[in-house]
């Protein structure tokens, strides 16, 4: 059985990042992904005819750093595309574009004086210099004394509720704090919005990962579950699948902490468990329809309208080209929900005509007959729940074990879970594993 220096469980793109830094160093590394493709997340599927597609829509801000870092270092810097951003908002039966300060000006679901006090807001926001200060209030504790009863019930929470659903009045304002401080600083010199795209997708890049881990010598796994651990002591010695076992000398685990909690059920401490699972998450539903036509020229759709139950239309041929998707559009419906909603057990078909029921209001012209194909997806630990106090009880990335570590979505906190973040993490996980390895060579 061969031992390898580091065995990494999750071909996210922290897992296979952190596992490209340590195949260049020179360390024999493997990749363990549960998914028959890589990215996590960020995982790509396919169309009958070949057009391929992530599963969750994406995209990265002009500001990010730590994704463009690792496409030029893979030289692929010239896929790279960066393109205004089309946004608007549907409440009160109507859209609204929002994608400039003109467009905020004529926003006329608002008084006057609102408007301005949200242009304002993320003037507010920006004196916020220490996240901890507002860690132990909530979003609407935190934001309707800033902005107003008004703005924060027309315009953030619809957006807040469709985005946490029953945990909505539960996440702290650190959350909301970062996503407005991160949008504020994305504008152009017009005060447009840009954001920048991978040709061919994420999963490109994901694809490309891989083969650089394999032509430093990693391995990487597709299709594969850990069911389990094997340890001696207070080390880890190999990680269980349904086809072998792995032995290694470190151990990355990179999933969501339910699942590796799953993993380490009869091998830790209960107490550590239950740690473990303190955080809470939410799932997503994601249908992508392939349409033979468009439905708006909007991007991004935040639907603040109560009734709808999604909280955007993301129609990404207008963002990114049709021609690159056999000139077909393709549109995501997003709706975050606890995997208890009895709509997470839908079947596709009932998922289907459950959206479609609701777009058609959207979108009086909208017929079926527009509908090319489609697809539903479901990620049971899709957004973790960032309650009051987070920070007091998020795992760090030790485990019960000298050799085993943690690197995960959920701990990237102050910053919200994102393609970016996950690149920076897995970068700090490599380094960290080749001190401990370089340790204990000593």
């Amino acid at each position: 059985m061969k031992q390898y220096d580091v065995v990494i469980v999750g071909g996210g793109f922290t897992g296979l990042t952190a596992a490209y830094c340590l195949a260049k160093a020179g360390k024999s590394v493997k990749v363990i992904e549960a998914d028959s493709t890589p990215g996590g997340l960020a995982g790509t599927f396919e169309f009958s005819d070949g057009v391929t597609l992530e599963k969750f829509y994406h995209h990265w801000f002009n500001n990010d750093v730590f994704v463009p870092e690792l496409v030029k270092e893979l030289g692929m810097e010239g896929d790279v595309i960066t393109l205004p951003s089309r946004t608007g908002m549907y409440f009160n039966g109507r859209m609204w574009k929002l994608s400039t300060p003109m467009d905020l000006l004529r926003f006329k679901a608002l008084p006057l004086i609102d408007r301005f006090r949200l242009g304002f807001l993320v003037l507010q926001v920006r004196r916020v210099k220490d996240w901890r200060t507002i860690e132990h209030l909530t979003i609407r504790e935190w934001l309707e004394p800033l902005c107003g009863k008004t703005v924060y019930r027309i315009v953030w929470e619809p957006l807040i509720q469709a985005k946490f659903s029953v945990f909505a009045e539960t996440v702290n304002a650190v959350w909301f704090w970062k996503k407005l401080v991160l949008r504020g600083s994305t504008r152009d010199k017009k005060g447009g919005e840009e954001l920048a795209y991978f040709k061919g997708g994420f999963g490109r890049l994901a694809e490309s990962l891989v083969s650089a881990i394999r032509q430093y010598g990693g391995d990487v796994s597709l299709g594969q579950n850990v069911t389990g651990l094997k340890v001696e002591g207070n080390r880890i010695t190999a990680v269980q699948t349904g086809i072998e076992e792995v032995s290694g000398s470190e151990f990355l685990f990179t999933p969501a902490f339910p699942i590796i909690a799953n993993m380490f059920e009869s091998v830790a401490p209960p107490s550590w468990l239950a740690n473990i699972r303190r955080v809470k998450y939410l799932g997503n539903v994601c249908l992508v329809l392939r349409l033979n036509r468009s439905l708006s020229d909007t991007y991004w759709l935040n639907v603040n309208d109560p009734g709808f139950p999604f909280v955007g239309v993301i129609e990404h041929t207008n963002f990114d080209a049709p021609e690159n998707y056999n000139g077909s559009r393709i549109a995501f419906l997003s709706r975050y929900l606890a995997v208890q909603d009895p709509v997470w057990a839908y079947s596709d078909e009932e998922y289907l005509q459950f959206a479609l029921t609701h777009l058609t209001r959207m979108f009086p012209d909208f017929n079926k007959s527009w509908i090319v194909d489609y697809r539903v997806w479901h990620a049971e630990f899709a957004q973790p729940v960032t309650e009051r106090g987070y920070s007091s009880y998020v795992p760090g990335v030790e485990t019960p074990f000298e050799n085993g570590s943690i690197s995960t979505m959920a701990q990237v906190y102050p910053e919200d879970r994102g393609t970016n973040y996950a690149i920076r993490e897995g970068r700090s996980a490599a380094m960290r594993m080749l001190e401990l390895l370089k340790g204990r060579a000593t």
